[in-house]
């Protein structure tokens, strides 16, 4: 009857800052509001800190943005079939999301995937992750995220728990070109150490 989700995510189309929002039945919505500002205010007023502009800009461009995601999504799933890996979904399998799997079933090779990835972005691209442990997760995990909202799952990331199958979690690219720069960049990182396929 009630639900809430970050902007910082698909909705807000890459350009949302921060913010979240609640939708639901309207006597719910009215009580988060309630509970998240002053009774008897609600939902008009609260901390918008001058970004109004970018969240409206960002639902109205969130369903292009997605659409350049899921894109980039299908390319390295077709891409790494080719060359011999195991994707889910498969690149001509019908989705219902932007993560796109890829399965190394090798530690390095994993790692210097997301590595590559991480070369390929626009913030941080010197940075070079590594595996750490993280809270939530039972294994070290390698996650790559040169974004210029942190946090944000529609701008190009991806992670690996360092465990068996070690598979990769590929998700977002708020264009489709981006997404091949930094797919392509992590096949040349694998190319580069030796370990593709």
């Amino acid at each position: 009857d009630i639900m809430a989700g970050s902007l910082i995510k698909n909705p807000g189309g890459g350009l949302a800052l921060c913010g979240g929002y609640v939708a639901g039945k309207r006597e719910l919505v009215n009580l988060a509001s309630y509970r998240m500002t002053v009774p008897g205010l609600g939902r008009e007023v609260g901390a918008t800190i001058g970004q109004n502009r970018s969240l409206f800009q960002g639902f109205f461009m969130a369903p292009h943005t997605v659409a350049e995601s899921m894109k980039g999504a299908v390319f390295a799933s077709a891409l790494f079939e080719e060359l011999g890996y195991k994707t889910c979904p498969a690149y001509n399998e019908k989705r219902s999301d932007i993560i796109q799997a890829i399965c190394f079933e090798d530690a390095d090779a994993v790692i210097a995937f997301c590595q590559g990835i991480q070369k390929g972005s626009p913030v941080d691209s010197f940075v070079r992750p590594e595996p750490s442990e993280m809270p939530g997760y039972d294994c070290p995990v390698v996650m790559a995220a040169g974004a210029f909202v942190q946090g944000s799952s529609i701008e190009l990331s991806a992670d690996a728990p360092i465990r068996p199958p070690y598979t990769a979690y590929l998700q977002g690219g708020l264009v489709y070109e981006h997404v091949k720069l930094g797919v392509l960049c992590a096949v040349l990182e694998l190319i580069n150490r030796k370990l593709l396929k």
